[in-house]
């Protein structure tokens, strides 16, 4: 009954919590705290911070942690996945409608303009990452930094498979830093 009750209430977060993490936190607060009495407000806030600081969503952390606080390891589950389950919905819609219609000129033209787009946000983040902020000494690249992305960058001209260039990396990765302090 518990997880019928987490999993209903997380599904109600994940449908009307617009806005991000920060934003859903008022709802989440109402639904487990005020109206559920699950946690108290001092709880809440503990695991607020908690989530702030581990990797990831802050929605989707939070649920993961007050799923576990509420009702063990399977509230955890429960939780994370009715908190994902409406944008996973909604993306499965959206790629569905794009398979039927991207012949269509209107779509065509509509992901011809976000590709440049999309890639210069994430050229943008590259080089936040690569060249420091003025005031800051460090950033996070490196000689062996500098090769890996041109082994990459070789590797996507050559048309080698994505997921075998990121295995690759990360085994490189894992190789350079472990011998790296050895060298220097």
């Amino acid at each position: 009954m518990i997880y019928l009750q987490i999993f209903f209430s997380y599904l109600k977060i994940g449908f009307f919590g617009f806005g991000g993490g920060y934003a859903m936190l008022s709802l989440i607060q109402n639904e487990i705290v005020e109206q559920r009495g699950w946690l108290t407000a001092t709880q809440f806030a503990d695991i607020v911070a908690i989530s702030q600081i581990t990797p990831g969503p802050i929605a989707i952390n939070s649920a993961t942690y007050i799923g576990y606080t509420v009702a063990g390891l399977g509230g955890s589950v429960v939780a994370t996945f009715a908190v994902c389950l409406p944008s996973l919905t909604l993306m499965l819609l959206l790629t569905l409608f794009f398979l039927r219609h991207r012949e269509n000129r209107v779509i065509q033209s509509v992901m011809k303009a976000v590709t440049p787009i999309v890639v210069g946000m994430i050229a943008s983040a590259a080089l936040l990452l690569m060249f420091p902020r003025s005031g800051e000494n460090e950033n996070f690249t490196d000689i062996w930094s500098w090769l890996l992305f041109a082994a990459c960058l070789y590797g996507s001209y050559r048309k080698v498979n994505p997921i075998l260039m990121i295995l690759l990396s990360a085994a490189a990765g894992v190789v350079i830093y472990a011998i790296a302090p050895m060298i220097q």
